[in-house]
């Protein structure tokens, strides 16, 4: 074992006299957890519990099945550990965020100049309201212009998927432009963003780049935030598990002429503006501990949308990736904007997990089917 690690968290429980249920309780314990995931050592004033890992599950149904005052005692113990990892149906307490321990970490950040790249960023730390009649609403229109409409720094979290200019059949709507018109037009929408997105607000972009065409968009799209001296958040793998892609052109094959590279999942950039940090109260954060410690560890297992077909849109994300990213970055009660709101999934989430939002889609077709959601929501 590695020095200053423990293979087992030690726990102990005082007994002033060890009777018959304790002694069942014990036993029960150890017969209901493998040994090299818990088990408890009884010894004349206490026992301990020896915990590396366990399905809480079964803890909770130990407990029913033993309601002895010692088996509450254990489970109250367990229950009251917060910091833990989670892998399958286990939670993992022991060395569980083991890591090589950087020695005056933060004295090492200020000589590298941590997030040097958005020094001189300028940004007000005034944050303002949007107006109550582009509140709750679904705009059709042009993105830019219907954002000119609203202040500086009033919007906590946009949440969006831009076209990915692959082709693809949009209503009305072509998807195979030149690609710096492509890029060009994108980031005057995106200097919108910036502008009317708080002081502390992030903007994360669902995008998947075109391998055929060789654009690394995610990656001109994060360079092009950078520019604008936002913070870099992370990035999120949204993996759809989509293995149809490996019947797909192979390109050179079996040879090292030109393999074509063909990915599974899809990216989600997150960005803030400002500051890392976001304001808002902690009662009004809706994300539960065991969502939290699954969702920072940022590989999503989420299966692509079904209903596209229903909805008449070639490209949408399900409503459980916006889910995710509106509980992980966002408040109850904070102000949600999707620029390219297609067919109304992150305003109808946002609108279920009381968010305040606005969407706005250039197709009138797209617009009058996020209505519909928001209208079918509320029933």
């Amino acid at each position: 074992m590695a020095e200053g690690k423990k293979e087992y968290l030690e726990i102990p429980i005082p007994l002033t006299g060890a009777s018959t249920a304790d002694h069942e309780a014990i036993e029960l314990f150890n017969r209901y957890f493998p040994a090299n995931d818990a088990f408890i050592r009884q010894e004349q004033n206490k026992v301990t519990i020896f915990l590396k890992q366990l399905n809480f599950g079964k803890l909770e149904e130990y407990v029913e099945a033993h309601k002895s005052e010692l088996a509450l005692s254990i489970y109250r113990k367990i229950a009251g550990i917060k910091s833990y990892n989670i892998k399958g149906a286990k939670r993992i307490y022991a060395n569980y965020a083991a890591e090589r321990k950087v020695k005056q970490r933060k004295l090492k950040e200020q000589k590298r100049d941590k997030i040097f790249y958005a020094r001189g960023h300028n940004f007000s730390p005034e944050n303002t309201n949007v107006p109550p009649a582009l509140t709750n609403q679904i705009i059709c229109g042009d993105s830019e212009e219907v954002l000119k409409l609203l202040p500086d720094n009033c919007i906590d979290l946009i949440f969006t998927s831009p076209p990915y200019n692959f082709g693809l059949e949009y209503h009305g709507q072509d998807d195979d432009h030149y690609w710096q018109d492509y890029f060009d037009r994108l980031f005057a929408i995106f200097d919108q963003c910036i502008r009317v997105l708080k002081f502390g607000g992030r903007i994360a972009v669902n995008v998947q780049p075109l391998f055929s065409d060789y654009i690394p968009t995610h990656h001109i799209i994060s360079n092009y935030f950078l520019q604008k001296k936002l913070l870099w958040k992370g990035e999120i793998l949204w993996e759809k598990n989509n293995y149809n892609c490996k019947y797909t052109a192979w390109g050179s094959w079996k040879s090292p002429s030109s393999p074509y590279l063909k990915y599974t999942w899809e990216f989600v950039e997150v960005f803030c503006k400002g500051s890392l940090k976001k304001a808002g109260e902690k009662e009004n954060a809706d994300i539960t501990a065991e969502e939290f410690k699954e969702w920072v560890t940022v590989k999503w297992s989420i299966a692509p949308e079904r209903r596209m077909k229903e909805f008449d849109h070639p490209a949408m994300f399900p409503e459980e990736l916006a889910y995710r990213v509106l509980k992980l970055f966002s408040f109850k009660g904070d102000f949600i904007l999707d620029p390219f709101n297609g067919a109304g999934t992150t305003t109808v989430v946002a609108e279920k997990l009381g968010r305040k939002y606005l969407g706005i889609d250039i197709s009138p077709k797209y617009c009058e089917t996020a209505k519909q959601r928001h209208l079918e929501a509320k029933q």
